[in-house]
């Protein structure tokens, strides 16, 4: 059995829907109120929380702190640089078998996972080597 959702946690799903990529809870603010669908920011807040709670949207957090959204069946395997910020999707994932591993004895239902690894790219890592 499903469980029921509100107008707004519906309107949050479509957006995601139709984004098809993460997005901050500011942002996704903004991008309602911009659609003639505002809600206040306490609220959007509150759906994604319940939304990830019931398994239908996932939380990347970046080295800042700023949390994004997505819905799960969007990608999550990164490589992030720490200086610019850039993020590089990895197409492969060490933790994907790890996932199917998770023993049954631990009755955990896993709704996603994700993997990322934080370094410089290729740009800042040249821009720090001129620097020195």
């Amino acid at each position: 059995m499903s469980a029921r959702r509100t107008e707004s946690q519906q309107r949050i799903i479509k957006l995601l829907k139709q984004l098809k990529r993460e997005i901050s809870a500011q942002e996704l603010f903004v991008e309602l109120r911009k659609r003639k669908q505002p809600l206040g920011l306490a609220t959007v807040y509150r759906s994604l929380k319940t939304l990830a709670v019931q398994g239908l949207v996932k939380t990347r957090t970046l080295a800042s702190g700023e949390s994004l959204y997505s819905l799960i069946d969007t990608t999550n395997h990164r490589l992030t640089c720490l200086q610019c910020g850039e993020s590089i999707a990895l197409e492969d994932c060490p933790a994907c078998d790890m996932e199917a591993d998770v023993p049954q004895s631990l009755h955990f239902k896993v709704y996603y996972h994700t993997f990322e690894l934080f370094g410089l790219c290729c740009s800042c890592q040249e821009q720090i080597s001129t620097e020195a």
